[in-house]
């Protein structure tokens, strides 16, 4: 009997031991594609962050081949648990749970006594429409609102693949009426309340505000302004100098995002390899959208030497992605006559990151339409440094400026 005991023990601890390797192999390959460009400060810590966040990649694509979990919900649980437990609120602030036309929202009200109506923001959170919660943006929505003296409206969307494209559009833009419609009961001025949102978000943000153009209701009044933190615009080209040059950066990969698109879309990810490519674009499309996408529309200092990608149109993998082109999705793909309707914006991009071009093509097409403007440029960041905003030693002295950017833009609106 003890025989066998120690067997089954001994079989247990191999098993076990055997997983390990498996996943630290597989970590490591993964790792070793990873490129933390030499002008990014802080390189090391990058590099840590990437190798937890590509642990829990790797776990979770092993549970999910075996059938035990979604590799999406393992990725949701694990980065719930390590932003751990919602602190109090600090003081001078309030924060409440509620909902909003059915849709979770998290509500941070400064409680000092204001004269005057505040203004107001809603915050779309990143994450590829896949990942990322109210919770995670917990921090940046406290800081937002305490250091502007603004009621930030943090939505809780419902998020791909349970909820495809246009869910998430939908429920941002349900959220935004209704406290258009309800500002006055938060001592919010109707006419200073303001969008906002980094990555996914910042594509949601830009989206609800031409919905909200294009659609108006006479009883509300229009956002004042957007905030867009390193905003994806566009699933086009993913071939621009950004995309190329940052291919390999920590924390997002450029297959990675077609991954995010896709599993917004449909879910469709046998073309992703196609979409990279860009035979997903017709030519007559190709040729539409070159007067917006073109390299040479970037600065010089953005615009890189290598050879222009070429490829063949696919017909059948246009028909699959084709509503990723429309203005829902590829805000930056909006006709002039739309985005000459946008307010005034803040633009943040990052120099290590594939989604770079997006936000400075988008400024030059709403610039050359007489919109106002505010872009910050982050010269030694990466995507997603704001999700590390006081985060103790992970906290990045770039992302710290940044979040500096967008506290002083908040309060000119």
């Amino acid at each position: 009997m003890y025989i066998g005991t120690a067997i089954l023990i001994i079989g247990f601890a191999a098993l076990a031991a055997a997983f390990c390797l498996l996943i630290i192999g597989l970590v490591f390959s993964e790792l070793m594609n990873a490129e933390i460009p030499p002008g990014l400060s802080n390189g090391g810590k990058l590099h840590l962050v990437h190798c937890f966040m590509v642990g829990i990649a790797v776990v979770g694509r092993i549970l999910e081949r075996l059938g035990l979990c979604h590799q999406v919900r393992f990725t949701r649980w694990c980065t719930d648990r390590a932003n751990g437990r919602q602190r109090p609120p600090p003081a001078g602030l309030r924060i409440k749970d509620s909902t909003f036309a059915g849709v979770p929202v998290r509500i941070y009200e400064p409680t000092a006594v204001s004269q005057n109506k505040r203004r107001g923001l809603l915050y779309y959170h990143g994450g590829g429409w896949v990942v990322g919660s109210i919770n995670l943006y917990d921090e940046i929505c406290r800081h937002i609102a305490k250091e502007t003296d603004t009621v930030v409206v943090s939505v809780g969307y419902r998020l791909a693949p349970e909820h495809r494209f246009p869910a998430a559009l939908d429920d941002c833009e349900l959220t935004t009426r209704h406290f258009l419609s309800v500002a006055a009961d938060f001592n919010v001025d109707p006419l200073r309340v303001a969008l906002g949102g980094d990555s996914a978000g910042g594509n949601l943000a830009a989206a609800v505000s031409q919905r909200l153009a294009t659609s108006p209701d006479g009883h509300l009044p229009s956002p004042c302004g957007l905030v867009l933190i390193y905003p994806v615009l566009q699933m086009a080209d993913f071939n621009l100098p950004s995309y190329r040059e940052n291919h390999a950066v920590p924390v997002l990969f450029r297959a990675r995002m077609v991954f995010y698109f896709l599993q917004y879309l449909n879910g469709d990810m046998s073309v992703c390899q196609d979409v990279l490519e860009g035979r997903h674009v017709p030519a007559e499309l190709k040729l539409h959208y070159s007067k917006w996408l073109d390299p040479s529309n970037l600065p010089p200092e953005f615009q890189d030497a290598g050879k222009q990608v070429v490829t063949t149109h696919d017909g059948e993998v246009y028909h699959i992605v084709k509503d990723g082109l429309e203005p829902g999705i590829s805000p930056l793909l909006a006709e002039d006559e739309v985005l000459r309707l946008t307010p005034p914006t803040f633009i943040l991009t990052c120099q290590y990151d594939v989604l770079r071009d997006d936000g400075i093509l988008f400024r030059k097409r709403l610039q050359d339409l007489g919109v106002k403007v505010t872009w910050y440029h982050v010269p030694d960041g990466f995507h997603g440094i704001m999700n590390f905003f006081r985060k103790g030693s992970l906290t990045f002295p770039a992302g710290v400026k940044a979040m500096e950017q967008i506290v002083s833009y908040v309060k000119t609106l």
